[in-house]
């Protein structure tokens, strides 16, 4: 259903189990930053209405889910600490800006959409992996209930890229950012970063 051309070896959740303090802290600021894209793209499109209804739904969930892993966190008695740099994402920003910019707005826009639609996709299949791997109970059930709602937005990221993204072939772009993520996901799956 996500289209992603490269599994994330189960073999991570290995390194993942090693360190839930790290997984649980990066995985909080994926969260924070999830709501504040939401936030960014309502304040770049206030002229489409639907499109600021749901980003204001996933920005109130990402929230939720922020304050969720933090108390995952303060139950297991770790602090959040400080925001990690994140190499997938921003390896992610640089082959949208480099290959697919056609200066256009719309070109922006569908880009947009299609980052986060992609980062959401990792994520749910990172979440279905610890929902099914981690030895933990309690995280187990925590990331099942959590990869649903990742399904969701990356859905709705698609579906407006392809609703106010013009003449642009979404499809077609989105096939090739699927092949770069593809093959830029063999440097990742070794540490204990939700992309990482």
């Amino acid at each position: 259903m996500l289209g992603l051309k490269m599994e994330t070896d189960p073999r991570w959740v290995n390194i993942v189990e090693k360190n839930l303090e790290e997984i649980l802290i990066d995985h909080a600021f994926c969260e924070q930053k999830a709501a504040s894209n939401s936030i960014s793209i309502i304040v770049q499109y206030p002229q489409y209405p639907d499109l600021v209804e749901a980003m204001v739904e996933i920005c109130k969930e990402e929230m939720d889910h922020f304050k969720m892993v933090h108390d995952k966190l303060k139950d297991r008695g770790f602090k959040l600490g400080f925001e990690r740099k994140d190499p997938y994402v921003k390896d992610l920003s640089e082959y949208l800006k480099k290959n697919q910019n056609d200066g256009s707005r719309e070109g922006h826009f569908v880009n947009q959409m299609l980052f986060a639609a992609m980062i959401e996709a990792r994520s749910c299949e990172r979440f279905k992996i610890l929902s099914e791997e981690l030895k933990d109970e309690d995280l187990r059930s925590f990331y099942r209930m959590l990869m649903e709602s990742e399904a969701r937005h990356y859905v709705t990221f698609l579906n407006f890229a392809k609703k106010y993204g013009g003449k642009i072939n979404v499809n077609e772009r989105w096939n090739a950012f699927l092949k770069f993520e593809g093959a830029l996901m063999k440097q990742y799956g070794k540490s204990e970063t939700i992309h990482g």
